[in-house]
């Protein structure tokens, strides 16, 4: 693990913080800590935390001891300095002398004392860092740690190892208690380095940022280094699985892990990591027992639960991955039903699902209710499957066991978030837009996406779809292709499902406008406007289709809605302009497309509806286009473009609200709704 540390980088920050030696040590507090953030190999996700001791002047103008430490929702990969709040450190040093206090109580305390009250909540593992004396302190969970901290003999290799300088801490759960067996644990041995907390993590300190971190990498490379000696030669995995064949099976999964939930919840969203590492993990004998040993670290059990799902080739199929995501389910109810009796207080048992897949031949899979929970899930997924692998050969890998995985899981602090706020109405819905990058199509995804969606854009490759991308964020994802080429639907389909395990809406958007007198148009004009308004449509159809239908397959009842078609057709459809006929034609054809499949995919609960626009800003609509029939109309451009009933322009964002609305109107298929400020000739009724 290479250290990060460079002087440029550190006499940037410093610069930027001025002459105030307090503010010199904050500086450098954030830059060591984002060094730690920066490798997924040390913290991700949140995790870890780090601090500084400092002083600060208080709203009396005294100085007072303070304790920075990181922040609830803040990630040491982009930390600031307002992530590391200040907490008076008096009041923490004096919680010592109680013999217990519960995490409420702590919470509390911890916030009652920030210097800023609109901060954000101290880490829960505050106090841990108040009772060590050192001035800097870092908490990882280190990949290597991990291995290191679940081995059965954890004690004799890290005497081996490190000898006093690393002081083992047995298994507490995060909070007072914990803090109150670390600090002992320091006093037993003051001159150690730092803490190993067993099936936990690791803790490193020193004078100044950079020797704490220094020393934190030091400690990670000495362990590595052990563990490299012991590990075997990496198994060869078989060839990746292709996505069109992937694409079924995980829709197939994804409607099976949703059969365990509510009949009206959204199915999960999925992330598959496929590369070799992954796939030659998922090939292991012993998957089936290495699945129910629990989790590298506690924290990782709130989103990823305790067990795996292991589904073999031979269950890879829609009515066996039903059986076996069951069978997981009633394992999770009867654990559940064993430990919360037991609690101090009720427990609400979470959705029975499990949070990683382990899939033979295809990876290691995230599920969550969003993408960004099932990137994380997949994610500490990797992670947690070397910790195993690694384990397993150095020893073994035993981590906390039911009871333990109980109480993180049900925290009452994670408990108290539950029903706390209401998710966005389209969370968890993956839905694919064709012509993605273009005025209509980014206006749409970003309406979707605010809506909690997870978006997959289709369009030609370039500039323009990864600007889109970008505008939309990590969590979302796109492909770019010609859309009329052969197989190209069923390509980009499979993509999406490869990507987030399926599909439950399609937005076939794509289009472009064709001019020309019909009596003597080229006849190949008009085809390859068939191509792009029609024919496209209907293969991303039949291609989205097959994924909805495998879903249903994979669920096994009709529950949530099996899927949706969205058209963008076009008033042309039932309005003909003068010189659009070939692109008026196939959208025709289209609407007729959109009534026809209505009415065959009403009966499996398939709704499909459309937008007829007019007149909107975009590719089919360009700014010499609108200059051109402004002029030919005798009309200036704003004229020509509020020339409607409601004397006002239609933008890309009215198309895109109307494609949501559709979305959202569970007893609506067969309909087409017009978005063009009111043009009597093109209404439909």
């Amino acid at each position: 693990m290479a250290n990060l540390w460079t002087d440029a980088e550190a006499d940037a920050f410093l610069s930027d913080a001025g002459t105030d030696p307090r503010a010199r040590d904050l500086a450098l507090r954030v830059y060591t800590s984002r060094l730690i953030g920066r490798d997924p190999d040390l913290v991700m996700h949140g995790g870890g935390n780090t601090s500084l001791k400092s002083t600060a002047v208080d709203v009396f103008g005294e100085e007072v001891a303070v304790l920075h430490i990181k922040g609830s929702g803040w990630d040491l990969e982009t930390i600031e300095a307002r992530g590391l709040p200040a907490v008076r450190l008096q009041p923490l040093m004096q919680l010592r002398s109680l013999p217990a206090l519960s995490d409420e109580a702590m919470v509390n305390v911890q916030r009652l004392n920030l210097l800023d009250p609109s901060a954000p909540n101290p880490s829960v593992e505050t106090l841990l860092h108040a009772w060590i004396p050192h001035k800097v302190v870092d908490h990882t969970h280190a990949t290597a740690f991990l291995v290191l901290a679940n081995l059965p003999e954890v004690a004799a290799v890290t005497r081996e190892l490190f000898g006093d300088r690393l002081t083992l801490v047995p298994y507490v759960m995060p909070g007072f208690a914990l803090a109150k067996a670390a600090a002992e644990a320091f006093d037993r041995n003051p001159e150690a380095e730092g803490l190993l907390l067993v099936n936990h993590g690791h803790f490193a300190w020193g004078p100044d940022a950079r020797s704490s971190y220094d020393r934190l990498i030091a400690h990670t490379n000495l362990v590595e280094a052990w563990l490299a000696d012991r590990r075997p030669a990496p198994l060869v995995p078989a060839a990746a699985l292709p996505a069109a064949k992937a694409a079924p099976v995980l829709s197939a999964l994804r409607g099976a892990l949703a059969s365990v939930l509510p009949e009206t919840a959204p199915l999960p969203v999925l992330d598959l990591r496929s590369g070799d590492g992954e796939r030659a993990f998922c090939a292991r004998p012993d998957l089936e027992d290495l699945a129910t040993r629990g989790v590298a670290t506690p924290d990782h059990v709130i989103r990823t639960r305790g067990e795996v799902l292991v589904l073999r080739r031979a269950a890879q199929e829609p009515a066996a991955m039903r059986a076996a995501v069951a069978a997981w389910a009633d394992r999770y109810r009867a654990w559940f039903d064993t430990y919360a009796p037991r609690a101090a207080e009720p427990k609400t048992m979470l959705a029975p699902m499990p949070g990683l897949v382990w899939l033979e031949g295809a990876g290691i899979l995230g599920v969550g209710a969003t993408a960004a929970a099932a990137r994380i899930a997949a994610d500490i997924g990797c992670q947690s499957a070397r910790v195993r692998a690694d384990g397993e050969a150095a020893g073994g890998f035993r981590p906390i066991g039911p009871k333990d995985l109980f109480d993180m899981e049900y925290w009452s602090l994670e408990q108290a978030k539950l029903g706390s706020g209401k998710p966005p109405a389209l969370q968890g819905r993956i839905v694919l837009v064709t012509g993605g990058a273009g005025a209509i199509g980014l206006a749409t995804a970003r309406a979707f996406a605010g809506q909690g969606a997870s978006l997959f854009l289709v369009d030609r490759p370039g500039e323009a779809l990864e600007a889109a991308l970008a505008a939309l964020g990590r969590d979302h994802a796109g492909h770019g292709c010609d859309i009329t080429a052969p197989g190209a639907a069923a390509e980009a389909v499979a993509a999406c499902a490869a990507r987030f395990g399926g599909l439950d809406i399609l937005i076939s958007n794509a289009g472009a406008a064709v001019t020309g007198d019909i009596a003597t148009l080229d006849d190949r004009a008009l085809r390859d406007s068939f191509e792009l308004n029609f024919f496209a449509h209907l293969a991303f159809s039949q291609a989205a289709i097959a994924l909805f239908r495998a879903q249903a397959a994979g669920r096994g009842a009709r529950g949530a809605e099996p899927g949706q078609i969205l058209f963008n057709v076009s008033k042309q459809a039932v309005n003909p302009g003068r010189g659009f006929g070939a692109y008026g034609l196939p959208k025709a054809t289209t609407f007729f497309l959109l009534r026809q499949l209505a009415l065959e995919l009403g009966g499996e609960g398939i709704r499909v509806n459309g937008i007829n626009a007019d007149r909107i800003r975009s590719g089919l609509l360009s700014p010499e286009m609108i200059a051109a029939r402004s002029a030919a109309r005798g009309v200036d451009e704003a004229a020509y473009m509020s020339g409607n009933l409601l004397r006002a322009e239609v933008e890309a964002r009215h198309v895109a609200e109307a494609f949501v609305m559709l979305a959202r109107a569970e007893r609506t298929t067969g309909h087409v709704m017009t978005v063009d400020g009111g043009n009597i000739e093109a209404a439909l009724r």
